[in-house]
């Protein structure tokens, strides 16, 4: 468990060498209707951050501003110090090969076996021969704990096997910060552990930032060292998971209440 509850990635000062992403006073509405109301949040490298809060809370909205699909409509996201709402296309591209991004449904290409899944980011971004992109894939797939599937499909991978080929597909170009969108939404509860420690090891091998988009308050309470806890486009409650189990907030409250009566 990665209960190291350190406050500091919580809170390093705005600015901090040791910050991968900053979001400062953000704010964003659609439609009249505000839908964040003010984010500061600092991410120190190499940490788990878990972005936790039920549906409608602004998760999703707050993840697209970190890779610039949607710009802010007050204050700013950094990453690693750089200002990211004013760069050309070009700027905003070399930007995000910073990420790598594991999606909801892991997101793979059916048609494609894994090994070409795995391969795809490097043959698109990268001109690298076919036995260094093997080499790699290789790596990628060992590191998430799968071999010798190179030959199959998809279809034909259970549900944590998909997510596990998604983050080898997602470190392929060795991204300095990795975003899971909802990665354990409709596991059961052994894929979920199987997904928490796929996440543990990228960040222990790999050195890697993570940031979760999470409702899933086990499974935050397992791999974070930090969680913001959204609440109606606010942070109402931050720290590690013993400050979440602590809080007196009343919205955070009821959703810790809601995972310690299943325990």
């Amino acid at each position: 468990m990665a209960e190291s509850e350190t406050s500091g990635a919580a809170g390093a000062a705005p600015g901090s060498a040791a910050n991968m992403i900053e979001v400062r006073g953000l704010r964003k509405s659609f439609g009249g209707r505000e839908v964040l109301k003010g984010i500061d949040l600092c991410m120190k490298a190499g940490t788990t951050n878990v972005i936790l809060g039920g549906s409608g809370s602004g998760k999703t909205v707050l993840m697209k501003h970190l890779i610039g699909l949607l710009q802010p409509d007050a204050g700013e996201v950094l990453i690693e110090g750089e200002s990211i709402g004013r760069l050309s296309g070009r700027e905003l591209a070399r930007v995000r090969h910073k990420f790598g991004m594991v999606f909801q449904a892991a997101a793979l290409f059916d048609s494609m076996t894994v090994f070409d899944n795995v391969a795809f980011p490097l043959r698109e971004h990268t001109k690298k021969k076919e036995s260094e992109i093997a080499r790699i894939v290789h790596e990628k797939l060992d590191i998430v704990g799968l071999r010798d599937i190179d030959e199959r499909f998809p279809a034909e991978l259970s549900g944590g096997m998909r997510k596990r080929v998604g983050l080898a597909r997602a470190i392929a170009l060795e991204p300095k910060i990795v975003l899971y969108d909802e990665p354990t939404t409709g596991l059961d509860p052994i894929t979920t552990d199987y997904v928490d420690e796929m996440i543990l090891a990228a960040k222990k091998q790999l050195g890697v930032t993570s940031v979760v988009i999470s409702h899933d308050i086990g499974s935050a309470m397992n791999i974070a060292d930090h969680i913001a806890f959204l609440f109606e486009g606010q942070i109402c409650e931050q720290g590690g998971p013993t400050d979440l189990r602590n809080s007196t907030h009343p919205a955070v409250s009821r959703f810790m209440a809601t995972w310690l009566g299943k325990r």
